[in-house]
């Protein structure tokens, strides 16, 4: 990263870690998800199911960019340590998985039990008030993206309403595998990305693990 006061210009995502509990494994989710898109497509990417994530808020990203020193960053990262430590570990339930427009497989979760992702996104932007004030995503929204589909199906050509009732029907197959899957999440992740999509591409990041410590303040 350099010495000094050199100015570096990277994505900084804070991203919790989904844990599982004994009783549930995510390479269940991505062997479902493998079994039931890749007969059917010829190209198809997978997230890496050991790195499945929320990114829950952007003290930089590639809309916005925010410079930062060595020092600050290592600020940043304590500041996200200390909203670490008074969250609490989430219970989380997969409650649906969606296609996007664009070929996107997203899990969508319900929190059954620990600090609300409001709350938690709320004390990250306390935390972080250099961060960029318009942020990627919903406050109260929890998802992880499984895969993108990367062209049409290998069948036959369709016509577009055949195309996209094939899209329903896979995934109402895929929701019926794995909804209800359950997981814990336990960490919260300072990510310094020196790739685009690094956290997702398994690309040159940093990584500070900070465990929910659950301490009142």
């Amino acid at each position: 990263m350099g010495f000094g006061q050199h100015i570096f210009v990277c994505d900084k995502a804070i991203a919790p870690f989904v844990v599982v509990s004994k009783t549930y494994n995510p390479f269940i989710v991505l062997d479902n998800v493998k079994n039931t898109f890749s007969p059917y497509f010829d190209k198809v990417w997978f997230q890496n199911s050991s790195v499945y994530h929320f990114s829950m808020f952007h003290a930089s990203h590639h809309i916005e960019s925010v410079p930062a020193t060595e020092d600050e960053i290592k600020a940043e990262a304590n500041a996200v340590k200390a909203v670490a430590d008074s969250l609490c570990p989430l219970k989380i339930v997969l409650d649906r998985v969606v296609l996007t427009s664009t070929g996107v497989l997203l899990g969508c979760w319900q929190v059954i039990s620990g600090t609300d992702p409001l709350t938690i996104r709320a004390k990250l932007k306390t935390a972080l008030p250099h961060a960029p004030k318009k942020q990627l995503y919903d406050a109260v929204i929890l998802h992880t993206s499984f895969a993108r589909l990367l062209g049409h199906p290998k069948s036959s050509p369709m016509e577009p309403s055949d195309e996209l009732r094939f899209f329903h029907e896979l995934v109402a197959r895929l929701n019926n595998k794995i909804r209800g899957f359950e997981a814990v999440v336990s960490e919260l992740w300072y990510v310094e990305e020196y790739d685009v999509l690094a956290l997702a591409l398994d690309g040159r990041m940093k990584v500070s693990r900070f465990k929910l410590g659950c301490r009142r303040t």
